[in-house]
């Protein structure tokens, strides 16, 4: 059984943030009915060009990935008999998740007190850009405005003497980091919920996100009064540690290394490239030293590193104590051995995608394609009680797909 079964989710969101936390309930179990305008669907659905990458015909990786598993139900919720229509269903749900901002829920009458006047234990979450509360609260935003730009994500990674800023790395970054938040906010309400009887509400933005994933380098920020700066283009890394930091190799590929105790590690590192002679060399005879002629290790280990292929280090370094990494591109992790055993990609319809983070009892979550657009419309009427004269009366109105 998945921990979220018998849980019923009413999704009125649109583009990546929000969805993407609904798309993690429903791989914990959770039935989630995604609540599409009776017309136009969710904009997300039309998103084809992503930076380099353009997708043509179905399906669409820009619609799965935030949306896979759930049911879609074609819903003029602006309109009195639409509306009616999504109160019956909150009536029957335990959360009701949304990414509207708080005019339209006024004016839509779904914000906390509509839906709660019909569903008093509802768990009522939100996700927006800037946060519930301030001057800035009823703005919208992407994750590269709140998340990436204003965040300190883009300025901590760019180097100095780059124009404008790094760009994320590929769509829906920090939307799909918000809604893991999210998805967790939610079920630590239901875990509420059920020893206490009380709902909550869960707030997570894109900001607050974006804060928290910086929080260590804010906490440094804050204490020293400075700012992190990135290290130039084609820089080592740690200026005291050679054993942190990234090297390349012979076929322009790179190896990452992340050995926060040099001293510790030195020897070992030295024996597997084939240079023991550096084991007792005086220069590097402790942490101290080692810190010390950080520039000339560097140096040495670049030129060793730098004489060999990838292929030959991942076979050598198997057995290297430190921690370190090939540095890998988005299709290259897809063939990665270690993301295959631990089944981090899982089969959704005909595409394969990212499994949410999460495993309980070291299985991988099971989950299915994106709906097509208001594909379960009359399937969810009819669980509704509605009957086939209802139904049709609805969609006369355009208040149904």
């Amino acid at each position: 059984m998945k921990p979220l079964e018998g849980v019923r989710v009413v999704e009125v969101a649109m583009y990546g943030f929000v969805p993407s936390a609904g798309a993690v309930l429903a791989e914990w179990g959770a039935d989630v009915v995604k609540i599409e305008h009776a017309v136009t669907g969710d904009p997300q659905r039309g998103l084809r060009q992503t930076g380099t990458l353009r997708v043509e015909g179905d399906p669409n990786p820009n619609v799965e990935h935030a949306n896979r598993g759930k049911r879609s139900l074609g819903l003029d919720i602006s309109i009195p008999e639409g509306r009616e229509v999504l109160l019956e269903l909150v009536r029957t749900a335990d959360v009701f998740l949304t990414s509207f901002l708080p005019k339209v829920r006024t004016k839509l009458q779904i914000d906390v007190d509509d839906i709660r006047a019909v569903n008093p234990k509802i768990v009522y979450a939100r996700g927006s850009a800037l946060g519930p509360r301030g001057v800035e609260s009823g703005k919208g935003g992407y994750d590269m405005t709140a998340f990436w730009a204003r965040a300190g994500v883009a300025a901590t990674l760019t180097p100095p003497g780059i124009d404008g800023m790094i760009a994320p790395p590929g769509p829906a970054f920090g939307d799909t980091i918000s809604g893991t938040n999210l998805a967790g906010g939610i079920a630590a309400a239901l875990f509420k919920r059920e020893r206490t009887g009380e709902p909550s509400v869960v707030d997570v933005s894109l900001l607050s996100s974006g804060v928290w994933a910086m929080g260590h380098t804010i906490a440094l920020s804050a204490h020293l009064g400075q700012h992190m700066e990135a290290p130039k283009a084609g820089g080592h890394g740690a200026p005291t540690n050679p054993l942190s930091g990234v090297y390349g190799t012979a076929d322009g590929r790179y190896i990452s290394f992340v050995m926060l105790q040099p001293a510790r590690f030195w020897a070992d590192v030295c024996t597997h490239i084939d240079r023991p002679d550096l084991i007792d060399d005086p220069r590097f005879a402790d942490a101290q030293s080692i810190a010390a002629n950080t520039v000339e290790a560097v140096e040495i280990l670049r030129e060793v590193i730098g004489s060999r292929p990838l292929a030959e280090w991942v076979q050598r370094f198997g057995t290297l104590a430190g921690p370190w990494a090939p540095v890998q591109d988005s299709l290259q992790v897809v063939s990665d051995p270690q993301v295959r055993d631990n089944e981090y990609l899982v089969k959704a319809g005909e595409l394969e995608l990212v499994a949410n983070p999460v495993q309980f009892d070291v299985t991988p979550p099971q989950t299915g394609p994106a709906p097509e657009f208001a594909a379960q419309t009359e399937e969810i009427l009819q669980e509704l009680g509605l009957d086939w004269e209802r139904i049709i009366e609805l969609k006369t109105a355009g208040a149904v797909t």
